[in-house]
Parts: C-alpha cells; sequence; structure tokens
C-alpha cells in the first residue's frame, strides 16, 4: 500500500492553487471548476471544493479552513534558498522560520490560505538524510 495523494477542501479552489503552485514552483492542474492537483513524483496534492463533498455523503464530511491537526510535509535538498526566495511571500502565512528540530530536519512552519500547516524541510543530520535518501 502507498499514500498517492492528500486532499485539502477548501472554499476557494483557484487561491489555494495559486498558493501551493507559488510556494511549489510546480503548475498545477485544473479538471474542473472544483478540483484541481499539484502532482510531484511520490504524491500528489489535491484540491477540492466543497462542492465536491456531495459525492463523498454531504458538506458535514468535512468543513473547509478548519483542519488543526495535520501538517502538510514537503521535503526539500535546501529549506533556506527555499525561505530566501519566498520569505517576502510567506510574509503574512509565516509560523517559524527555518529552524533545526531534534530529529534531525531543518524547517520551515506556515500556514496556506485556509490555515493548514505546512512544513517545508530539509534533512541535515546523518539519521535524517539517511532516513530521507532518494526522496528528493
Amino acid at each position: 500500500m502507498n499514500l498517492v495523494s492528500i486532499r485539502i477542501i477548501t472554499d476557494d479552489v483557484s487561491k489555494l492553487l495559486e498558493f501551493y503552485e507559488q510556494i511549489t514552483k510546480l503548475k498545477g492542474v485544473r479538471y474542473t471548476e472544483d478540483f484541481a492537483e499539484l502532482q510531484m513524483a511520490n504524491a500528489t496534492l489535491a484540491i477540492g471544493s466543497t462542492r465536491t463533498l456531495e459525492f463523498f455523503g454531504g458538506a458535514a464530511i468535512a468543513t473547509a479552513a478548519q483542519n488543526r491537526t495535520a501538517i502538510i510535509e514537503f521535503i526539500t535538498n535546501d529549506v533556506d534558498q527555499i525561505y530566501r526566495e519566498q520569505s517576502e511571500f510567506l510574509a503574512s502565512f509565516s509560523v517559524q522560520k527555518p529552524e533545526t528540530m531534534p530529529w534531525g530536519n531543518r524547517s520551515l512552519l506556515f500556514r496556506d490560505p485556509d490555515g493548514n500547516l505546512v512544513n517545508f524541510f530539509t534533512p541535515v543530520n546523518t539519521d535524517a538524510i539517511k532516513k530521507f535518501e532518494g526522496k528528493i
């Protein structure tokens, strides 16, 4: 079994898609007004409108912009470089400037326009580098 995607439910697909395109430097694929994806080598970040919830049992199953438990994480070669390049854009979304965590990752933490936590990280110690070998 493999995790292939994470889907964010939002009231504004365009706004979230533009945000994630900016921070990842990837071009998203817009399938419909209500659904888009950013496809990466190992996983996909899907963005679905609240209107798509009707296909899964109705609006009560998920609420846009209410996540307070999950962190969407992206591994990168150089989180400090991304911070230098994106700091102005991310200023109003920032939670934490790049900092080295006790488990060996250097992390940049911010929120997307819906308030979802996003972590860009670079493994920096031997164990973390080994753990994520081949993932970048």
